[in-house]
């Protein structure tokens, strides 16, 4: 598929780009850009697609994205108790994008980048910066959104070598993961997506989704699982599971609630579809979760 091609304005006086982004779901449709993008998750929750990938992302979470590699991040509604300030709920993150070459075509050549260079490589998957790794490139992000002159490339360099330290189990996207086709494709692809992530928890029949991107089912079965690699039905199990794990670390509900609030409408089938995504039971996942808090 053909994701939406985006932008990324560069000020003047600067080689690559450091904000803080403040509005949840400025780019909440499946897009790509020639920039590498690092993120770093301040405050919101959300489904994070990143190629082929479909995973629950969290505040503390970060990811490296590599160049024309397709993705995005969608924020859940806000969820919070009546009365707590608003600002104090708002999502945002730290964002950084920079080209491979900004720092000249030799740069990456010389035998001491070699790590960066190979970072870069992998990051054409998407790494998922997690643990100790993680919490130090958060750290330096935090620092760089700070710097100026050579210390921003600096600050950088040092972002990308912590990250040169994660191992295979980093990887988002799968090794055969392809994204070419047209712009209508893309155009059905965000319906697709979009139309799932509002309605996971009611009940979508291939022939409603089919519909709504101008296929019959079979057709539509055959263009989801070449376009993304999955079939339709997985990636609503997906969404669904990546829903029932967020209630779950809340602990606001027993577990046939959220059985329900996820879409599904047997607990049996609940249960042996969530172990098969996740590798524990809902009870085992939710114990897994508070023991780490």
């Amino acid at each position: 598929m053909k994701p939406q091609l985006l932008q990324v304005a560069t000020a003047p006086n600067r080689s690559f780009s450091v904000r803080q982004e403040l509005i949840p779901n400025i780019n909440n449709r499946w897009h790509c850009h020639k920039e590498v993008e690092l993120i770093y998750f301040h405050r919101g929750s959300g489904t994070q697609f990143v190629g082929d990938s479909i995973r629950r992302f969290k505040a503390g979470d970060v990811v490296l994205v590599g160049a024309n590699l397709p993705h995005y991040w969608y924020y859940d509604r806000d969820e919070t108790e009546p009365g707590e300030p608003k600002a104090c709920r708002l999502p945002y993150s730290t964002v950084i994008h920079f080209t491979e070459d900004f720092w000249g075509h030799q740069f990456l050549a010389l035998p001491e980048n070699k790590s960066i260079k190979t970072t870069l490589d992998r990051a054409r998957r998407g790494l998922s910066l997690s643990g100790s790794i993680g919490q130090r490139v958060a750290d330096l992000m935090q620092k760089l959104y700070q710097a100026e002159d050579p210390y921003r490339i600096i600050g950088l360099m040092e972002c990308m070598l912590t990250a040169s330290e994660t191992d295979d189990s980093s990887y988002l996207a799968s090794l055969g993961f392809q994204y070419e086709a047209s712009e209508a494709e893309d155009e059905r692809l965000n319906t697709i997506y979009t139309y799932t992530l509002v309605h996971f928890g009611e009940k979508i029949g291939l022939s409603e989704i089919a519909s709504l991107v101008g296929l019959v089912p079979n057709s539509f079965c055959r263009y989801f699982k070449s376009r993304t690699g999955k079939s339709y039905s997985q990636f609503l199990l997906e969404i669904r599971v990546g829903h029932a794990c967020k209630l779950l670390i809340e602990g606001r509900m027993n577990i046939k609630q959220i059985c329900y609030e996820s879409g599904f409408n047997n607990f049996t089938c609940f249960y042996k579809k969530f172990k098969l995504v996740t590798g524990r039971s809902p009870l085992l996942y939710q114990r897994f979760h508070q023991e780490k808090r």
